[in-house]
């Protein structure tokens, strides 16, 4: 193993997360669109609270492990890239509400694929095409005049923030943590579910795993592999030109943790019994998946992460733009779920 190049290791490092979040989400119903719909019309909040659970192992693990030395939190990009918080909110919602359109985030849909849904490969393709239009394509200039990311100068993290009013590191993430998962828990339908729960807390620790894994070799290359977590967005995009390309350029961590996803989410779907085939009937839906998907792409480059990348790898790292971003995601989905079912008529 140690006689392994250090770009093969950052990519047997993304490719274990990645299966890990694919069997997450198809064993332990860990999905971001599919939790909203259900608690915002099912009424069924379980799937939403076991991001409570991801959350707080995927923010303890990464902090505390920062405190232990084995987690450089600051040279990921969410945090040596300043925060426009203009660019999380709009990003944000252009994604949640492509997200809607779409029928899945970028991660949802290589779950999807690599259940047999033919649809989430059109899905796939066209959101990694679009992050790339936007982020050095022919929107690019226009979407870095708009939304700017420049180098940090200062600390992005909200330790930084809580820590200059008093507040100790370890108590504001012990707090964090545990509250999380205390909403979480609280949930009497997640408790009775402990697959669930354990699934929820293996996506947690997936995250905790990269962090881990890419600080060592960003330490021991000197900076030639980065920090890195899951993000679906511009990666998804990478993954594609390393399938066309391979000979122009080494696998990396990003791309492995795509497949890695796409091949958990296959082998959960066999344990289960789930793999189907399936493809799009109606052009209009297709349609409807094709626009939403490109808007996942475009506002994933804007905010610089999808519901996974901000919700959960950022939001491990305690990066501002995280919560900021989340909560956009989720408001830009709830608009597009509105239209899409009802048609934004009063209630």
């Amino acid at each position: 193993m140690e006689n392994l190049p250090y770009g093969a290791l950052a990519a047997l490092i993304g490719l274990i997360g990645g299966v890990v979040l694919g069997l997450a989400a198809r064993l332990g119903d860990f999905c971001t669109l599919g939790a909203l719909e259900s608690a915002i019309y099912g009424k069924d909040h379980k799937r939403l609270r076991l991001w409570g659970v991801v959350l707080a192992v995927a923010i303890l693990g990464t902090q505390f492990g920062a405190m232990a030395g084995m987690v450089d939190v600051g040279a990921s990009f969410y945090h040596t890239i300043a925060w426009n918080p203009a660019a999380s909110v709009v990003g944000g919602l252009v994604f949640g509400y492509g997200m809607a359109l779409a029928g899945n985030c970028g991660f949802g849909a290589l779950v999807r694929f690599g259940g047999g849904d033919m649809r989430a490969l059109v899905v796939v393709v066209v959101m990694g095409i679009f992050g790339f239009v936007a982020m050095a394509g022919p929107l690019a200039p226009l979407r870095d005049w708009l939304f700017p990311q420049p180098e940090a100068t200062g600390p992005q993290g909200m330790l930084y923030d809580l820590g200059r009013v008093g507040v100790p590191p370890a108590l504001a993430v012990g707090v964090i943590g545990v509250a999380l998962l205390a909403w979480g828990l609280s949930n009497p339908a997640l408790r009775r579910s402990p697959g669930m729960v354990l699934w929820g807390v293996a996506a947690g620790l997936a995250v905790v795993w990269t962090f881990v894994g890419t600080t060592w070799l960003y330490d021991h290359s000197l900076g030639a592999v980065g920090v890195e977590g899951p993000s679906f967005t511009a990666p998804v995009g990478r993954t594609l030109i390393w399938l066309m390309t391979s000979t122009a350029g080494g696998i990396t961590f990003s791309v492995c943790s795509v497949i890695g996803v796409m091949a958990g989410a296959l082998a959960g779907s066999l344990w289960r019994g789930m793999f189907r085939w399936e493809a799009c009937e109606d052009p209009r839906e297709l349609g409807r998946q094709v626009g939403g998907a490109a808007l996942m792409g475009i506002g994933g480059v804007i905010a610089m992460g999808c519901s996974v990348g901000q919700g959960v790898t950022a939001m491990a790292t305690l990066a501002w733009s995280a919560p900021v971003t989340l909560a956009a995601i989720a408001v830009g989905a709830w608009l597009g779920l509105r239209q899409l079912i009802g048609g934004f008529q009063p209630e």
